[in-house]
């Protein structure tokens, strides 16, 4: 696919350059301590009393001080190289969702000629579980009823049809769960199926662009088609 093709030459290129400017910037950081660490040392010597001068286990120590902080300085840069090269990966594997149909959080309901699809995730089991559908301006259109259900991923399927049984116009709609055990309400979590438009990095994760329901991150995609 095309698309997938640019995402994935774009998402190597930002990588790229941000795992440069990060390296540079730890290089110039490590390089400046080290060089005031020897002139507060050299200084030190320079300056000592002579009559009471610096022990060679005084000097060693502050050597050993500093072999200490330049080490802690490379293994800090090991590990940040090593996120870096993970959120590379993150980057690559979110190109290739562009153009795929993913189940992510949310309460959006995309209705097309076949209908529209969404799920939802019943922290319990549920003897009642309804889905109350909404047009764009809050209008109640149609309740499912699904019944019954078991704890876990629960898929629904709307037909486009209103209370009436009159087809409803393409586009995007909401939906709320109404979920029951024993008159006791049941923890839900709302998931819309949409197509991924593009991917993106913030400054802690990937976020997924998905039709209908916004940005998403990794977390909140529950299934890929």
């Amino acid at each position: 696919m095309a698309i997938s093709t640019v995402q994935n030459d774009s998402a190597a290129s930002l990588i790229s350059s941000l795992n440069a400017k990060t390296s540079a910037k730890e290089a110039s950081a490590t390089s400046e301590m080290s060089d005031r660490f020897l002139k507060l040392l050299v200084t030190q010597l320079q300056n000592q009393d002579p009559m009471n001068p610096m022990e060679n286990a005084e000097l060693t120590t502050q050597l050993a001080q500093m072999s200490t902080v330049e080490g802690v300085n490379k293994l800090n840069a090991t590990l940040d190289g090593l996120v870096a090269q993970f959120r590379s990966n993150q980057v690559m594997q979110g190109a290739a969702l562009v153009g795929h149909q993913v189940l992510a959080e949310g309460d959006g309901l995309t209705l097309n000629a076949v209908g529209a699809a969404g799920g939802i995730d019943l922290a319990g089991t549920a003897d009642s579980v309804k889905v109350n559908i909404f047009d764009a301006n809050g209008a109640a259109v149609r309740t499912v009823d699904l019944g019954a259900q078991q704890a876990g991923l629960v898929r629904f399927v709307w037909d486009g049809l209103n209370t009436s049984g009159e087809s409803q116009a393409e586009g995007e709609y909401r939906f709320r769960v109404e979920a029951k055990a024993g008159g006791e309400t049941v923890a839900t979590t709302n998931y819309g199926l949409g197509n991924v438009l593009s991917v993106s990095l913030n400054d802690s994760d990937m976020e997924v662009e998905v039709a209908g329901l916004g940005a998403r991150g990794f977390d909140q995609i529950r299934q890929i088609f």
